[in-house]
């Protein structure tokens, strides 16, 4: 039994699809909003709840982190079946746990990583489409691949996205883009940085299908990354 304020952190998963991102806007439905209704339901009388990141609306989530202070006598298990007691049925909490003191789950992350799935076909599939992209014509995976090595390494990536600030830094570092081919036409892109700008997935992947549908070349990618030059405005 525990005495007194705590932090505790949070793993959630979440399917974005109903959602206006992870943050909360206003009284607009977002994730943050949906988790911070449910922590009060349950005696927590913070202002805001911490999150390693933002993101953007439609977005869902396997391991986002989450940390808030709590006078919480109940143990962890407790608080993990009581916060999911009074979540929606798309949000879920899969661990709680007491947090080290200081920790912060934006600033103390390392790495993030996103998964992106594409297929492609020329009419739609209602059973993907919640969760994959459909693209067509049909994109050849070996230029895919050859394209999104080009984003590897230490890039300004302002043509790819926007800084979570006003006048931030769109500088990142990418540890991770590929490309893994799953069957039926499906392609799952793979890409892991230190951070992401906002709808710079989003751009990532649009990008890098124009190259596989021989709509766009490399060179023109690349000269996109090294003159920071706005490639795909309307995305």
């Amino acid at each position: 039994v525990l005495d007194g304020m705590a932090p505790y952190k949070l793993i959630i998963s979440y399917d974005g699809s109903e959602y206006s991102g992870y943050q909360r806007q206003g009284k607009q439905k977002t994730v943050q909003l949906e988790l911070e209704h449910a922590l009060r339901a349950i005696g927590w009388t913070g202002s805001s709840i911490l999150a390693a990141g933002r993101t953007d609306a439609g977005v869902h989530a396997e391991g986002q982190v989450v940390v808030f202070t709590f006078d919480w006598k109940h143990g962890v298990n407790a608080l993990q079946a009581a916060v999911n007691a009074n979540l929606p049925d798309d949000i879920s909490v899969l661990s709680a746990e007491l947090a080290e003191d200081g920790f912060h789950p934006r600033y103390d992350a390392k790495w993030r990583t996103y998964r992106y799935l594409i297929y492609c076909s020329p009419v739609r599939n209602p059973l993907l489409d919640r969760y994959a992209w459909r693209v067509w014509p049909e994109v050849a995976f070996d230029l895919m691949q050859t394209a999104a090595l080009q984003f590897k390494g230490r890039h300004d990536f302002r043509a790819f996205g926007k800084p979570p600030r006003k006048d931030g830094r769109t500088e990142r570092i990418v540890r991770e883009s590929e490309w893994q081919a799953l069957a039926d036409q499906q392609f799952l892109y793979h890409v892991t940085a230190n951070g992401f700008l906002y709808h710079m997935v989003r751009r990532l992947v649009a990008a890098i299908v124009l190259v596989g549908q021989s709509q766009l070349a490399i060179s023109e990618l690349v000269t996109a990354i090294e003159g920071q030059k706005e490639l795909l405005p309307e995305i």
